[in-house]
């Protein structure tokens, strides 16, 4: 799958170039919320395993536990993101970012609680293993432009794994994530824009 010319519509806060496929897990932002932070996830369901519908079920509350053991733990879980970077670089869409997705739970950015008020959740698929493919890669710098093109508020708003805004509690992207690839990604992508 190419890149699609991806571009944020800051009226409904859906991404032209994604598919859209809005899940029932989200609610309104705070008032007064400034969409000021991105975070990148890595999720794969089950664990190491790559493709098929279990994260879309995950995050439309339809996942079935008793489809693989390691579902059943999952079963009572209210999340979701509001992006999915697939392996090979499919770009969907489960929560506009004028709302409030469940992707972080607690939370914490510089002293500041409760990510999700106040973040974009971008969920590349993947494991603490594998690599992320050239594709996600691609396709995770396209959506950040997109967005920080479209929102004023995440212009300058900095990138962060899972692991940084609740340490010790979660691990993704995990170490296979090159963030200086992503940067460089990002610099070459804003020079473009230029």
């Amino acid at each position: 799958m190419t890149s699609e010319v991806l571009r944020l519509n800051p009226n409904t806060g859906l991404m032209d170039g994604a598919r859209h496929s809005l899940c029932p897990h989200r609610d309104a932002r705070p008032p007064g919320s400034d969409v000021s932070l991105l975070v990148l996830h890595a999720i794969s369901l089950p664990p190491g395993e790559f493709g098929g519908t279990a994260i879309e079920d995950l995050f439309y509350g339809r996942l079935d536990p008793a489809a693989h053991p390691y579902f059943r733990r999952l079963a009572d879980l209210r999340v979701s993101a509001h992006f999915l970077v697939r392996r090979d670089g499919e770009l969907v869409q489960f929560v506009s970012v004028l709302e409030r997705a469940w992707h972080a739970g607690e939370s914490e950015f510089r002293g500041r609680a409760a990510c999700n008020d106040y973040s974009v959740g971008l969920e590349l698929e993947g494991d603490a293993a594998t690599p992320f493919t050239d594709r996600q890669y691609n396709q995770t710098c396209a959506a950040i432009t997109a967005l920080r093109d479209g929102l004023p508020s995440l212009r300058s708003a900095p990138v962060v794994g899972h692991s940084d805004i609740a340490p010790g509690r979660k691990w993704d992207p995990g170490q296979t994530l090159d963030w200086a690839r992503l940067a460089a990604g990002l610099a070459r992508a804003g020079e473009r824009d230029k």
